[in-house]
């Protein structure tokens, strides 16, 4: 069983087929906004839960880090983690969009129609976020870590910088995520 379970491919292929199994189970293999609505969701469990994870772990818990440490996570965890978060902030949002082309809101949301209000406000702050991922956060990431080039000032800043605008999408994630929520429940407004 360890050598199972120490094995995340393995785990991950193991639960690939097991939702494979319930899909043919239940005779929903051909259910395309079924497929790509659940691709979207588990893209979207990756992006916030390493979003949460970065904001309510990482970023906390780095200055009781000793220094002789802190590449560990700076070195090695943060970029791997910064990967998976960039793309399954895009890989989101592209699903989210085909859902929404596919069951045929998508003006309506993006325009704010009578009926499409709450997911239409999620949707514009889910790319808020995306943009703020890979055109602010990551970019500042990248010096902060030292994955580019900067000196001792531009690093500091540009971990200040990347550390805003993470908040700022915990922040927008709140209302992001309640507006889908309530719309995928039957909420209009």
């Amino acid at each position: 069983m360890a050598k199972f379970f120490g094995n995340l491919n393995a785990v991950v292929a193991a639960g690939f087929v097991l939702m494979l199994a319930l899909l043919f189970w239940t005779n929903s293999a051909e259910n395309t906004i079924g497929w790509m609505t659940f691709l979207h969701v588990i893209s979207g469990v990756m992006w916030i839960g390493l979003l949460y994870y970065f904001n309510f772990v990482q970023i906390p818990t780095m200055p009781s880090v000793p220094a002789e440490l802190k590449p560990g996570v700076s070195k090695y965890i943060a970029p791997k983690a910064l990967f998976w978060f960039r793309y399954g902030a895009l890989s989101t949002v592209v699903t989210g969009l085909l859902v929404a082309l596919l069951k045929g809101y998508l003006h309506e949301a993006f325009t704010f129609q009578e009926g499409f209000r709450l997911i239409g406000v999620g949707m514009w702050l889910a790319l808020i976020m995306a943009f703020n991922v890979w055109f602010v956060i990551w970019p500042n990431q990248k010096k902060a870590l030292g994955l580019v080039e900067a000196d001792a000032d531009t690093k500091a800043k540009a971990a200040t910088t990347a550390m805003i605008f993470s908040r700022t999408n915990t922040l927008l994630s709140i209302p992001m995520l309640f507006a889908m929520v309530l719309q995928n429940l039957g909420g209009a407004l």
